[in-house]
């Protein structure tokens, strides 16, 4: 089966999450600073899980510039990510709302974990699928990357409970980790 209409089904699956994020920034009712200043925890949130998606996005892409074909499993692993990908306009919502409250952030980092989960599915269904030499499975390697972000997020979920801004700034850790596309690829590509 050709990959384009999974790359086409994505591409518009996360632009569509990025609209629906945008749409919860509201705008301030008085023309002043402190009216902008209130909107800072959601202004924020929303920050940090745009640059989620766009280094999901991003990461998804080349990863499909290594893939050449998809089969049943790796439509469905790819649907799994898209599910967690969806929920992050509701947690970024609610962490921004409750300006990064315990229970919201240990929840956004709970959808943030199980993308990353789900990530790692999709990698390794794709790698299962082209097989164990192929360029991908060179690329990817142990996924060493992948497996420090669960723990981070793991991290995150539980220090939320104790000092949320702390987790805040453990996810914004995970994403700088990420922030640059996965050179393992890009360098694989560039052989």
């Amino acid at each position: 089966m050709n990959k384009n209409r999974l790359e086409a089904f994505s591409d518009g699956v996360i632009a569509i999450i990025i609209t629906i994020m945008v749409l919860e920034l509201k705008v301030p009712h008085e023309p002043t600073f402190a009216a902008l200043s209130e909107l800072a925890p959601v202004f924020l949130s929303y920050v940090l899980s745009f640059i989620y998606v766009g280094i999901y996005w991003n990461n998804h892409h080349h990863l499909w510039q290594m893939g050449k074909q998809v089969n049943g499993r790796i439509l469905w692993a790819n649907l799994h990510l898209l599910f967690w990908l969806s929920l992050l306009p509701f947690a970024t919502a609610w962490s921004g709302e409750t300006s990064f409250a315990e229970l919201p952030m240990a929840a956004y980092g709970f959808v943030l974990w199980m993308a990353a989960l789900a990530y790692f599915i999709l990698v390794r269904a794709m790698i299962s699928h082209h097989g164990k030499e192929s360029a991908l499975a060179v690329a990817i390697g142990n996924d060493f990357k992948g497996i420090v972000s669960l723990i981070g997020y793991t991290v995150a979920i539980i220090v939320a409970f104790f000092n949320p801004l702390i987790s805040l700034g453990l996810y914004a850790a995970v994403a700088m980790h990420w922030f640059i596309p996965d050179r393992r690829i890009e360098k694989t590509i560039g052989r």
